[in-house]
């Protein structure tokens, strides 16, 4: 897992309004550690930059004029982008929530949030959180898509994980919140990652919203 206060963190900026991500690029570029590698205000831009440099993370604007960001999630999959997508926006549908959720987006951050905020969700997406506004999330259990009807079901302390992973703590933090050992925590985690097939948090989400819902 990459340690974002040991590493180089390789950041891209895909937004088409170009005050926002020259601002946001400053901001960037002041923290500790972080690199702006592009600030592109198209996906053809961003792809090319995938391409030929190593990326950790792209902050993502939904709306991109005639465009939208699944699209970029789209092709960026297709050719072989397996790093964090964070989306920065200043609004989306829970609809487009849902698809983005499908689309294996490791969270989304509220463009009227605070600076501070956008950091430390940054810092948390790499550091294997996930970063959803809460309201969006609940909004989205109901537009995800079909149930499983054949879902194994969760037992009361892997829901009550679940719903600690959804709100984006870490496990020493889940830990602290249910009264039980960090490794107790890792061990619940690791009974939802065999039930659902997944590897990451991320990916936990999707999987929980989209045959799960009925389970949580």
């Amino acid at each position: 897992m990459l340690d974002p206060s040991a590493q180089r963190i390789n950041i891209v900026l895909l937004d088409d309004h170009a005050l926002f991500r020259e601002s946001v690029a400053r901001l960037l570029k002041s923290e500790p550690g972080f690199e702006v590698t592009a600030h592109c205000n198209s996906i053809e831009d961003a792809l090319v930059v995938l391409q030929k440099a190593h990326v950790d993370i792209v902050l993502l604007d939904f709306d991109l004029g005639h465009r939208d960001g699944g699209e970029f999630m789209r092709l960026a999959r297709q050719q072989g982008f397996t790093g964090k997508v964070l989306v920065v926006t200043a609004g989306v549908e829970k609809e487009q929530t849902a698809e983005l959720i499908r689309s294996g987006i490791s969270g989304i951050f509220m463009k009227h949030d605070s600076a501070s905020l956008l950091i430390e969700g940054i810092r948390g997406v790499l550091a294997g959180k996930v970063w959803f506004d809460q309201e969006l999330l609940q909004q989205a259990m109901g537009r995800v898509g079909p149930q499983e009807s054949k879902a194994e079901r969760f037992t009361e302390r892997e829901r009550q994980v679940l719903s600690y992973v959804f709100e984006g703590l870490v496990n020493k933090e889940i830990a602290e919140r249910i009264g039980v050992s960090e490794s107790s925590v890792k061990a619940t985690l690791q009974q939802l990652f065999s039930k659902t097939g997944v590897r990451t948090r991320s990916q936990l989400v999707r999987i929980a919203l989209e045959h799960y819902r009925d389970h949580i």
